[in-house]
């Protein structure tokens, strides 16, 4: 996405701080990528929703910091009927949305905007629909909101009641995923008057610990705090996303002290920045996965046997080696073994070349040429998808396959690589969003994600009856066991070549305190304070 606004004086001031006129209660993050956008319901990318979801809005119901228990949010209350299909919500009141210089409200949050804010996505025929051309409000489809809910009703001004056609058990912790932010409906209709709806999505307004102030593409993003926030002002005054790709420069800005906290260090620089007085180095175990999507409507990676094959050409030992320096290990499924209802029994498909030229060949494929997309940004689960993809080309070549590596812009790579005739295997991962097996079995491998998360276009009736049966399912020990039997089909059909669960390094200056780790990869900063 282009933005067609940049705030000059947000932009001066951010550089002004960067060069070193520190002011002691502006926060500055050194952030891996620029947003595709601020309306986050229609991206996917955490990068995205760290710069618009986390700051800007908030939900019906959010995330215990640094766990993956859903709690009550905007809804300050919610009942479930007996039958699991209809969720009343008592809304907070007194939360107000964020004045700005672009927009003044004149009215707190209300259940208008949870109507406004989820239906948009839902219904084709609603006014905000494609309000953005190409919009796909990919995480609501993928997820089959569409179909699952019934209705969205104001009961009155402060009590919202959802229906579904049929129980979900993860129902309330999808609710506190980014994609369900609640916007300002007042906003939007401000907007829709003025004919500048698509200014929704480049400046926004959100009812979250920070108001937006302005962006300058590619270079930074500058919030203030709400004073107003509905869950206590931040201690922070202001805070800044400093766009720095590179991790190496990232790091040099941390040691300089020209950020506070970053992302996604290099693998090789860990030891180093546990060995410096100035910085605080925290580390989990991540909650995700990394994997190479076939694209299995197009030969010969249709068939699962080609693919098998080309899995054991990947030496996972390798990529980790080389991109993670160990802090990581391959994966098998395509779950962390972190996450309940992970598959112990699976067996992985074992680095095996002579095994992989046999196997091709049996297929019937010699000579094979094929595309391997190597993501332009460092992301928890792959911190260098090009170092990765040229093992994947060297260990290819040894069976006779030959790998041209291609690559495009971040929001490029992200929507191109959803297209259902896309030329080649995708280098990509995920970091659970809630904590909860569906979100990755579904989510990105169910039929009904085809052509957006779904990057290896995988329908498996088998696979795809067994993650809808749990979905409906309350009895976690019998989900558990329909989650097994779905990563059993997996591995026996072999859509991803899976290649890591990573650890979560997350390196700050030692001045900083209140930063909450997520399991889930999110960087939020409404608790952190600066040391003077």
């Amino acid at each position: 996405m282009k933005t067609k606004f940049a705030l000059a004086a947000a932009a001066l001031a951010a550089a002004t701080f960067l060069s070193g006129a520190a002011s002691a209660k502006t926060f500055v993050y050194c952030s891996e990528g620029s947003p595709e956008g601020f309306d986050p319901g229609m991206y996917t990318a955490g990068t995205t929703f760290d710069a618009s979801a986390h700051p800007i809005y908030s939900r019906l119901m959010e995330f215990k910091p640094g766990t993956t228990e859903a709690e009550a949010g905007l809804a300050e209350s919610y009942e479930v009927n007996a039958e699991g299909t209809e969720y009343t919500f008592k809304l907070r009141s007194g939360v107000k949305f964020h004045t700005t210089e672009f927009f003044t409200p004149s009215r707190e949050f209300n259940a208008d905007d949870v109507v406004f804010s989820l239906e948009r996505q839902l219904k084709a025929d609603h006014p905000w629909n494609q309000y953005v051309a190409g919009t796909s409000w990919e995480y609501a489809a993928g997820m089959g909101f569409p179909e699952l809910i019934k209705s969205i009703e104001k009961v009155d001004d402060m009590t919202v009641k959802i229906t579904l056609n049929k129980p979900e058990a993860p129902f309330l912790a999808n609710l506190a995923m980014p994609f369900a932010s609640i916007v300002s409906k007042e906003y939007a209709d401000k907007l829709e008057a003025e004919g500048k709806k698509e200014q929704l999505n480049q400046m926004p307004v959100g009812t979250g610990p920070f108001s937006f102030v302005g962006y300058q593409q590619d270079a930074v993003i500058r919030y203030k705090k709400n004073a107003d926030y509905w869950g206590g002002a931040p201690k922070i005054d202001d805070l800044v996303f400093a766009i720095t790709t590179d991790a190496a420069v990232r790091y040099q800005k941390l040691k300089a002290g020209e950020c506070h906290l970053m992302p996604f260090p290099n693998a090789a620089d860990v030891e180093t920045m546990k060995s410096d007085p100035a910085l605080t180095v925290m580390e989990q175990e991540g909650l995700n996965v990394a994997y190479l999507a076939y694209n299995t409507t197009q030969a010969p990676f249709d068939k699962p046997e080609v693919r098998k094959a080309l899995n054991k050409a990947i030496n996972k030992e390798a990529i980790v080696d080389a991109v993670f320096q160990g802090m990581a290990t391959p994966a098998k499924n395509p779950i962390p073994p972190t996450m309940w209802s992970y598959n112990q029994s699976t067996q992985d498909d074992a680095y095996d070349l002579d095994a992989a030229k046999k196997e091709l060949e049996a297929a019937g494929v010699t000579g094979l040429s094929m595309k391997i997309w190597a993501m332009p940004v460092s992301r928890p689960y792959m911190l260098n998808a090009r170092r990765a993809a040229e093992i994947m080309q060297d260990d290819f070549a040894k069976i006779g396959v030959t790998v041209e590596i291609v690559s495009y812009e971040w929001a490029e790579y992200l929507d191109r690589s959803k297209a259902k005739d896309r030329d080649g295997a995708v280098m990509l991962g995920w970091t659970g969003d809630n904590g909860d097996p569906d979100n990755f079995l579904d989510t990105l491998l169910g039929c009904e994600a085809v052509g957006g998360n779904n990057r290896a276009q995988w329908c498996n009736e088998e696979f795809n009856a067994l993650v809808k049966k749990a979905k409906v399912t309350s009895d976690q020990a019998e989900r558990t066991k329909l989650y097994e039997e779905a990563q059993v089909v997996f591995k026996r059909e072999a859509p991803w070549a899976t290649i890591d669960h990573s650890l979560s390094i997350v390196p700050m200056r030692k001045e900083v305190s209140g930063f909450v780790q997520s399991p889930l990869g999110d960087f939020t900063f409404e608790n952190v304070d600066i040391a003077e």
